[in-house]
């Protein structure tokens, strides 16, 4: 696999915090850091779906939100006891 390395700043206590994330979660630094990218970029392409079907369909009903929110695993569904 190709890699890019690069190199990146942070305040002094996020990079303390992302370093301990990354040991507990039994990860390197980088690979950490390549998941919580790779999630930022899956959340913006989410994002810009949303927005587009908002624009061609309208806005998600508050009960489309409430089902994808059951779905997703977000909130459990208070109807299926």
């Amino acid at each position: 696999m190709k890699v890019d390395k690069i190199s990146i700043s942070f305040p002094a206590k996020l990079g303390d915090e992302a370093r301990q994330a990354a040991r507990n979660a039994g990860h390197s630094l980088s690979s950490w850091l390549a998941d919580a990218a790779a999630a930022k970029l899956r959340s913006e392409t989410l994002r810009a779906l949303l927005d587009d079907w908002g624009r061609e369909d309208g806005p998600l009903t508050p009960e489309e939100i409430s089902r994808a929110e059951v779905e997703l695993g977000f909130r459990t569904n208070k109807l299926s006891g």
